[in-house]
Formats: C-alpha cells, sequence, structure tokens
C-alpha cells in the first residue's frame, strides 16, 4: 500500500469514527412537543405527486440532522446532513410520491446537540392525487423600475430544478421584455411577449420561429399591451393604455402605476387584422386586463370611469364586467356587471378564470389597476355559478398578486412578496373542488438556501402543460429581420 493509500484509508476511518460517535437516533431519544423549524416551510401543505425534491434547511441549533420520510406504500427514505441542509434524493422521492397519491406523507425530524438527540413533531402533507403542470414560465427582473437591465423571460420544470431562458434582453440590445402569454393557456408551444425598445414590436413563436408584428396603427391611439390569447387560438385581447408612473416619497411604497385612458382591441391572427372591441360606454370609462371563458363566448376585464381633470390616483377604482363575444362576427354584446369592488373603495386587477368556468380568481386592492407595489392587494375568489367572493386562504400581509391557474384547475400559481415585502417569490396553492385553498408553499429550489441570496423578482407566472424548446438567440434574428404590419378594420 502506498503513501496516498494509506492518507485515503485514514481519513476514510476519521469520518467514520466522527460520524459513529454522533449516532443515529436510539432509544435515548428526547420527543420534543414542538414542530421543527425548516426553511422553507413545507409543512402542513398539499403537494403534487409530480413536485420536484421539496428539500429544505433545519434550523434549529444541532451538529448532526436527520430527516425521514415517510408513507403508507414504499420504503422510507432517511437524509443525513452535518449543516441542516436536507436535500433529498431525486428518485426515492418521485417513487414516493407516486406510489402514495391521495395519502399523507411524514416528515420526521431529528437533531443532535451537546445533550444528544431531540425528535421534533412529525410533520404531515397531502400528496394530491393531481398533478402540477410541469412547466412554468415568469419573468426575472430585479425588484425596481429604474432599469431594463438584466430581463430574462425563463422556463422550469418543476417535475426538477432544470430551469432555461426562453429569451434573455441582453441579447437583444437590452430591450424590455414584457407581457409574455401562451396560446389555449399553456397547451401549445405558441406565445408572445411584447418587446420596448430599439427593437420593440409584438412577436409570436410559432413552429420553431419568430414572427416580428408591429401591432400599432394611426387609428390605435395607445400601444396594445396585457395580452390574453383566445381558446380557440384566433385571436389575442389586448389593452390599449396610455401608463403613466408616479413615485412616493413614503418608504413603504416606491411606484405607482395609473391608466390615463385605456381601451380592449382585438387582434385577428390569421387575418393580420386588429380592431376595437367598441364595448358599450367605452368613451366614459378606462377597460383593461381582458380575460376569455374558456368557451371563449365572455369577455371578462376591469372597468373603471374615465379620469376627469384634477384627478386623484388614489381614487381610481375598477370593477369587473364581462360582455358576451361572438367568435362568428367578433362583436361584443352589452357589459355586465360581476364584481363591484368600488361600492367597498377598493380596486380589481389580474382577472383570471378556472379552465371549468365556474371560479374567477381576482386581485383586490385599494385603488389603482397595478398592484404589485400595494401590499395589501389579496387574492379573491369569485364563484360565477352563485357570484359570491371570498378572500382566499392563501394571502399574506404583503402583496399577493399575478396568478395563474393549472390546465386541471387543481393548482394556483401566483406571486408574493411575503418573505421579506420586496422580492416576489412563486408559490403554489392546491384549490379543492369547492374552490377552497391550501396553504401554499414556495417553488423548490435545490439548495435550501437559494432565497437568502436570490435577489430578483419573479412575475407573470404562466403554467403550461409543454416545454418551449426555443433557442434563445432566434429572437435577435427576428427582429432584425422585416416587420409585419397588422391592419386596421372597423370590424
Amino acid at each position: 500500500m502506498n503513501l496516498a493509500q494509506i492518507h485515503i484509508s485514514i481519513s476514510f476511518f476519521v469520518l467514520l469514527f466522527l460520524w459513529s460517535c454522533s449516532g443515529s437516533p436510539g432509544k435515548d431519544t428526547v420527543e420534543k412537543d414542538e414542530y421543527p423549524s425548516i426553511n422553507p416551510d413545507y409543512s402542513g401543505i398539499v403537494i403534487p405527486f409530480n413536485i420536484a425534491p421539496m428539500n429544505f434547511r433545519i434550523e434549529n441549533e444541532g451538529s448532526v440532522f436527520v430527516a425521514r420520510f415517510q408513507a403508507e406504500n414504499g420504503k422510507m427514505t432517511e437524509v443525513q446532513s452535518r449543516n441542516g441542509d436536507i436535500a433529498i434524493p431525486a428518485r426515492k422521492w418521485k417513487d414516493l410520491l407516486e406510489q402514495n397519491k391521495g395519502a399523507e406523507l411524514k416528515i420526521e425530524i431529528f437533531v443532535r446537540d451537546d445533550e444528544g438527540w431531540t425528535k421534533y413533531r412529525t410533520i404531515s402533507n397531502l400528496i394530491a392525487n393531481e398533478a402540477v403542470d410541469p412547466f412554468i414560465t415568469y419573468r426575472l427582473l430585479y425588484p425596481g423600475y429604474e432599469s431594463w437591465k438584466e430581463i430574462h423571460i425563463k422556463q422550469r420544470s418543476l417535475e426538477s430544478f432544470r430551469e432555461k431562458s426562453i429569451i434573455e434582453n441582453s441579447l437583444v440590445e437590452e430591450n424590455c421584455l414584457n407581457c409574455h402569454s401562451y396560446n389555449n393557456t399553456g397547451h401549445t408551444e405558441s406565445f408572445m411577449i411584447h418587446m420596448r425598445g430599439s427593437l420593440g414590436a409584438t412577436y409570436f413563436y410559432n413552429d420553431g420561429n419568430f414572427i416580428k408584428v408591429n401591432l400599432k396603427t394611426n387609428e390605435l391611439k395607445n400601444g396594445a399591451v396585457y395580452p390574453r390569447w383566445h381558446p380557440s387560438g384566433k385571436f389575442i385581447a389586448f389593452s390599449s393604455n396610455k401608463i403613466v408612473q408616479q413615485f412616493h416619497s413614503a418608504l413603504d411604497k416606491k411606484v405607482e402605476v395609473s391608466d390615463l385612458e385605456s381601451s380592449l382591441v382585438l387582434y385577428d391572427i390569421e387575418k393580420n387584422e386588429i380592431m376595437d372591441l367598441n364595448i358599450t360606454d367605452k368613451e366614459k370609462h378606462m377597460d383593461t386586463y381582458p380575460e376569455w371563458s374558456p368557451d371563449g363566448n365572455f369577455l371578462y376585464f376591469c372597468r373603471a370611469a374615465a379620469l376627469e381633470e384634477g384627478f386623484s390616483y388614489d381614487s381610481i377604482y375598477y370593477d369587473l364586467y364581462r360582455v358576451p363575444f361572438d367568435q362568428a362576427t367578433r362583436k361584443t354584446g352589452a357589459p355586465e356587471l360581476i364584481y363591484n369592488a368600488s361600492a367597498m373603495g377598493k380596486s380589481v386587477s389580474f382577472p383570471r378564470i378556472s379552465p371549468d368556468g365556474y371560479n374567477i380568481v381576482i386581485t383586490l386592492h385599494n385603488y389603482g389597476c397595478f398592484p404589485i407595489w400595494h401590499s395589501e392587494a389579496d387574492l379573491v375568489s369569485i364563484d360565477l355559478r352563485t357570484m359570491k367572493a371570498s378572500n382566499m386562504a392563501l394571502n399574506s400581509s404583503a402583496t399577493d398578486s399575478y396568478h395563474s391557474w393549472s390546465s386541471n384547475g387543481r393548482w394556483l400559481a401566483f406571486s408574493s412578496k411575503r418573505t421579506d415585502g420586496l422580492t416576489a417569490r412563486l408559490f403554489f396553492s392546491y384549490i379543492d373542488s369547492e374552490g377552497n385553498a391550501s396553504k401554499p408553499f414556495i417553488m423548490p429550489q435545490k439548495d435550501p438556501g437559494f432565497y437568502d441570496r436570490f435577489l430578483k423578482s419573479y412575475n407573470v407566472p404562466e403554467l403550461s402543460t409543454l416545454e418551449v424548446d426555443v433557442n434563445p438567440g432566434k429572437i435577435l434574428k427576428s427582429a432584425r429581420g422585416e416587420t409585419l404590419q397588422a391592419v386596421w378594420t372597423g370590424n
């Protein structure tokens, strides 16, 4: 045996000795009648059976840490750690969850300190029978407002930790990227994004290629934003807004974004035609944030009274409306008030309807139409069969907004600033058949300490069933190529 082999052997036995000195939890373990402190907080939640390993850090004081994962079926999985970080083996996690759909997942936590082993109260989570959509797309950017640098549109696999860029603005002269939207709520690869700046346009992705379209015409007074794709895939509804930013001197609010005017327009993709939706009394109102019913026969939107001279930004209130939509003629009917937020001194934004058409979730806040700097912003669910509105149990004392339904209607992804009040993170909540929301959990990361260091915000999450296979460099070729000009029509 040479010196190198002797050194390796000694090192191995030293490590083995040190570990054996600490031992494993045994009969002398003391049980403590309190739950362990883990971060992220993955306790008392409902989880998808196809979610990536929900790694966490045990924050109780100790020198050795053990986590045991077990359910009714399959083998118990034990993870040991010296620093409290619990990294769950992916294959064992996947097998355990798939074998126990609808059953409880129990997590036992043991911590050793100078006085010996302590066992904390067992954490119990429910494994749902329903999967979450395997992919989520979001925009990553710093939580300020003064710079467009480093804006990325990413897609993440929720079944693993794999994340990839769809588009990065460093490839397109640092133009601003926003308003990404999927065709048919994520059931196809087709999607679109807006770009503002030197290469500004609307970019449509389909069959591996981008098409650059200028939706702005002489007849369209303001640009087209806040897109929602019609379920048929034939149309996209936009809001055409004149937007202004106002800056606060108060510490708890940085910026206010307000509409000075807005209306709804429709883009016919096949015909390359854009038109006014001509909703009744549109001259007296500001209409924004369109959302289609799953059958495509109704268009929901937020409506506020048109601004008068000397208006105050904190006295602008939006209500939720809908109009019938005729897909053959592209015409709308009379507006119907769905939720009268202004009567309560509140305002509505971001309506998102469940795939079964039974519930619509809105963001409710004190005023205006851009709630991401409003700590009071909460998600409210409206049962469209009874018109009963309920404040959702998933809300926090910080901003909760930007929500997206899974294709099976059992999961709601949303953006929340509950971790630090500044940076938005993605959370998920199980929605049962009665519309009740479970305790939400943050999107799992491979490193339990990821969010402690990551400074960017996640916004505009969109769940999808398909992975987008796109080379981010393709958009640069399209951006530098010819622009297709949309044609205005009177409908």
